[in-house]
């Protein structure tokens, strides 16, 4: 019989932060403790943009941007936001999606599966992904379970599981 596997990936549904993104700015737009503010919340290339007149309004765009993520399904941990700078009479931060496992940390999942996972449980880095395989698919269930009660800085989704 031949091993049964599944791949670790950390991607984000562009779609799914894009209906948040216009969801937070209809908040935005409609909500009086941002009447007059200059309060907006944007894409600006690869980076959502968020700006308002002070450092507390403009966290609190962030603040609403993150509720909307986490109501869609989207892990906070893909979000990279920077801190509040001032740009004239505005203040700004810029976030970014993170996407794709860095060596690194895919070096470190693959080291949490050799050490604390069952044996015969194989883990191969593939580019931006981890594959992992195993003759029982229960051995792989485990590995799933035990990379979710773990604490990793980064977002994983579980795919192609076969």
């Amino acid at each position: 019989m031949a091993d049964s596997s599944f791949d670790i990936v950390s991607k984000v549904e562009r779609q799914e932060v894009d209906n948040a993104l216009n969801q937070a700015s209809r908040e935005i737009s409609q909500r009086y403790d941002f009447k007059n503010v200059g309060a907006s919340i944007e894409w600006s290339g690869e980076k959502i943009e968020m700006r308002a007149n002070s450092e507390e309004r403009v966290k609190a765009i962030l603040d609403v941007f993150q509720s909307k993520l986490v109501k869609r399904g989207i892990s906070l941990k893909a979000l990279d936001a920077g801190e509040p700078q001032a740009s004239g009479k505005e203040y700004k931060i810029f976030a970014s999606l993170q996407e794709g496992i860095s060596q690194e940390n895919a070096k470190k999942v693959a080291k949490i599966i050799r050490d604390e996972g069952p044996k015969g449980v194989k883990a191969q880095v593939q580019g931006e992904e981890l594959r992992v395989s195993s003759k029982s698919r229960d051995d792989l269930q485990s590995v799933i379970t035990l990379l979710k009660g773990k604490d990793l800085d980064f977002a994983l989704q579980y795919v192609n599981y076969r």
